[in-house]
């Protein structure tokens, strides 16, 4: 099987993870990375022992060699990067948050499907294999009727521009709430009736810690926490009638752990063994481009679409919108 050809537009951290990890699968290849200057990407090409380096996005998005780009810049950079793949014709698996708000969200999607381009949002959580085994577990009536769902991420993050600064959309919803918010879509979908938000605002204007509680038509209720300025214990815990499942590290899923109704323990779902995880996102978009598909079954656009406009909804109610927008 001939591997795809993988370009990655930026040099950061994001990019030399993939970078790793693409370098150890049979599925796909990294041929070419541009940066913004051409040393830094000669020498990350160099690094990796890749075939092209390019010292301009322009350059690697008009590769015709290339069958899918990855965008590895921060989200405050993706929409305009996506429209110069895109302008170029070419497959696109973007890091997440997809974009800094739905507007932005909505013209790519209707940008790629006028170009007939794979577009699909690199939020790994998505394609972990860990997934169908809480898939099947709450299906199986193994915990009964799901009633509410908690989350919660945080890291001291202060002094990245990235997160710090409103003119890169900062804050810690784009960057770690995205992930509660897409856990709880993937346990309770997308019947969203309602929500409250309340949040610690910077200096700046950015939010440094938000908690969310999310309403739905049927009665459940999903309680988020996010914190780019303080610990929080990284977890994620689905409540049900009849027993409860706790994932540590709901944004790697490091282990899954099913309690019943008297909270003993009756099933340990240990993290299958890996790569670093990024190759599931990486596996799909090789999966769907080989079989024609423009997006994929397991991040459908419209759930991108949909976890950005909620995003938007609540940063709204936060008062909180950027110098862009």
């Amino acid at each position: 099987m001939e591997k795809i050809r993988i370009g990655i537009l930026g040099a950061g951290g994001i990019a030399n993870t993939l970078a790793a990890v693409i370098g150890r699968m049979d599925e796909a290849r990294v041929t070419a990375v541009a940066a913004r200057d051409y040393d830094r990407a000669g020498a990350f090409a160099q690094k990796y022992g890749f075939d092209k380096a390019y010292g301009s996005y322009e350059e690697l998005a008009a590769d015709e060699e290339l069958d899918l780009i990855y965008i590895a810049t921060p989200h405050s950079h993706h929409y305009e990067h996506m429209k110069l793949c895109l302008a170029h014709g070419k497959n696109i698996l973007c890091e997440k948050a997809f974009t800094a708000n739905a507007g932005q969200a909505k013209e790519i999607v209707e940008l790629a499907g006028e170009k007939g381009a794979l577009l699909m949002e690199a939020i790994w959580t998505r394609y972990f294999p860990e997934l169908n085994t809480l898939r099947e577990l709450l299906e199986s009536g193994a915990i009964g009727r799901v009633k509410s769902v908690e989350a919660s991420l945080g890291n001291n993050l202060r002094g990245w521009a990235r997160l710090d600064e409103p003119e890169l959309a900062g804050g810690a919803l784009l960057d770690m709430g995205v992930y509660a918010l897409t856990f709880a879509s993937m346990v309770l979908g997308d019947q969203v009736a309602g929500f409250d938000a309340v949040a610690k605002i910077s200096e700046k204007g950015v939010d440094l810690q938000d908690s969310i509680t999310l309403r739905y038509k049927d009665g459940q209720t999903a309680v988020l926490h996010c914190s780019m300025e303080s610990m929080l214990e990284t977890r994620g815990l689905i409540s049900a009638e009849q027993g409860m499942i706790l994932i540590d590290e709901f944004n790697h899923w490091k282990k899954m752990t099913v309690y019943n109704k008297q909270k003993e323990i009756t099933a340990v779902y240990e993290k299958e063994a890996g790569i670093r995880g990024y190759e599931y996102e990486i596996r799909e978009a090789c999966r769907c481009l080989r079989e024609g598909l423009t997006e994929s079954p397991l991040m459908p656009l419209q759930e991108t679409l949909r976890i950005m406009e909620l995003m938007d909804a609540i940063r709204e109610r936060l008062g909180i919108k950027y110098p862009f927008e």
